[in-house]
């Protein structure tokens, strides 16, 4: 900054803050202004005539009177354009006015940036029990003309198994093609797994069933990327997606934890070309099979990029692929947090997030965003659920709000952000899900689809306690422990 030893320099600032101007006085009769404006530096040069060559010989007020005008009108109006027209041409990319975006506008850019299709003109169902799910995919079985794909982590040897499988056989001697996979893990995790006598006389039935990456020796080797996806396609143009595997306790509950509730979500349209893409991604790979063609993707190109035909039934289908997309589902999750501006609801059976995950969740809250998780009060597993009332009550600490859900074991897996867009998937909030595992979800642009679930939530919450530092301390002291001791573990959980 120019300054004089007698004269100095004299800072003038406009209200808005954004313009600052130091005026230079110099003995020489030449004044500068040198101005940051909006990040934009010049600097302007004023000659003063003077009768006198000592500008002390100069009548004080009149000449102070006339140069501030001169200064003000500068401040007001701004410097002549041949002053700024070099800096402005040299910043214009800066200088541009912030856009604003609602949460679904800013989410759909993230997905457009990672090359994730969001697909117009779907039907959507929501199917928030196992009874509505169930019902609602026999039906559309029964209509199956020429392909059904199914793709679980295990389907249990009961009741709406047995039923299935016997609906897919009526289906093949219709000349209708049926073809399932489950995960081997997954099937031994079962307390009524498909054994191979039952396999075996699905196979004389004429359906094609296969088990996903069969745990050898050595075992190790087959503890990671499981999968855990949940997908059906009836022929290539109805498509299924959610948190519920093929079991009957989904309808009548268990024992230990009461009702089990879930929620699946139903596809008619071009964006179960995703699902049908995932699912014979992973049908080849085990197989060797080259199943493809245009009989299992009838929609074609024309409706997967045509336009909406109005607002709403937009689905982007995100999955996560080891090796391929280990990320995917972390960062599509930490991004539609990041996007929030009002409300964030959550519900998650297992829920021990991932650091980042966590810190996404820390940040909207500081930024004023409420968020709202409800983890369930009982679980069909010990140990990581109580690693989740940690991680939660830790949350709850930062100033999330934590429900404990009451009525049975809440099973769901979705994620509601500013009532704007919702996701619907597989994915658990932890380390197994989305560092380890096949997962996938749909994420829904869908105001009545997200206003659904939002109500459920609501409804769900007047069957919940809401989690406090009392609540908290009421868990044992053991049990208290064992969270802090479980979480040590969330990088594996």
């Amino acid at each position: 900054m120019f300054h004089h030893k007698d004269i100095g320099f004299v800072k003038f600032q406009t209200s808005s803050k954004k313009q600052s101007f130091h005026l230079i006085l110099q003995s020489n009769s030449h004044y500068f202004m040198k101005s940051k404006c909006n990040h934009y530096k010049f600097l302007i040069k004023f000659h003063i005539f003077a009768p006198h060559k000592n500008y002390r010989c100069m009548n004080d007020y009149k000449f102070h009177k006339i140069f501030f005008c001169l200064v003000l009108l500068i401040v007001k109006f701004g410097v002549p354009c041949h002053a700024q027209s070099q800096s402005f041409t040299a910043k214009a990319a800066e200088d541009t006015i912030t856009e604003y975006l609602p949460a679904d506008s800013l989410f759909a850019r993230y997905l457009s940036e990672q090359g994730v299709a969001i697909i117009n003109n779907n039907e959507l169902k929501l199917l928030p029990s196992g009874r509505e799910k169930f019902n609602d995919l026999f039906e559309e079985i029964k209509k199956a003309k020429h392909h059904i794909h199914l793709e679980y982590f295990n389907f249990r040897n009961d009741s709406i198994g047995n039923a299935l499988f016997d609906l897919l056989a009526l289906k093949v001697k219709e000349g209708v093609k049926v073809r399932a996979m489950f995960d081997a893990f997954g099937n031994m995790s079962n307390n009524r797994p498909l054994r191979n006598r039952l396999l075996k006389k699905l196979s004389k039935r004429g359906i094609e069933i296969i088990t996903f990456d069969p745990i050898t020796f050595p075992y190790v080797n087959h503890a990671a990327s499981r999968d855990h996806q949940k997908i059906v396609v009836i022929d290539g143009k109805v498509g299924y997606t959610g948190g519920m595997n093929i079991a009957d306790y989904y309808i009548n509950g268990l024992p230990k934890i009461g009702a089990w509730r879930d929620m699946h979500i139903r596809i008619k349209g071009p964006a179960v070309q995703k699902l049908q893409e995932a699912f014979l991604t992973m049908w080849n790979k085990e197989t060797k099979q080259h199943i493809k063609g245009d009989e299992f993707f009838p929609f074609g190109e024309d409706s997967l990029n045509a336009p909406p035909v109005h607002a709403g039934h937009q689905v982007a289908i995100v999955q996560r692929v080891p090796k391929i997309s280990p990320k995917a589902m972390r960062h599509a999750y930490i991004a539609a947090i990041n996007a929030a501006e009002r409300k964030i609801q959550i519900i998650n059976p297992y829920f021990t997030p991932t650091a980042s995950i966590r810190h996404a969740i820390e940040k909207a809250v500081d930024r004023g965003v409420r968020v709202e998780i409800m983890i369930p009060g009982k679980s069909d597993i010990s140990f990581t659920p109580d690693a989740g009332f940690y991680l939660a009550n830790c949350l709850r600490k930062k100033g999330a709000h934590i429900y404990v859900y009451n009525g049975g074991f809440h099973h769901s897996k979705v994620m509601m952000v500013d009532e704007r867009f919702c996701t619907v998937g597989s994915t658990n909030l932890n380390s197994r899900s989305l560092r380890y595992d096949y997962e996938i979800n749909a994420f829904v642009f869908d105001l009545p689809i997200t206003a659904q679930l939002t109500e459920i939530f609501s409804a769900d919450k007047q069957n919940s306690t809401i989690m406090t530092k009392e609540v908290y301390k009421k868990r044992t002291p053991w049990k208290r422990f064992v969270g802090w001791f479980a979480h040590l573990f969330t990088p594996v959980l």
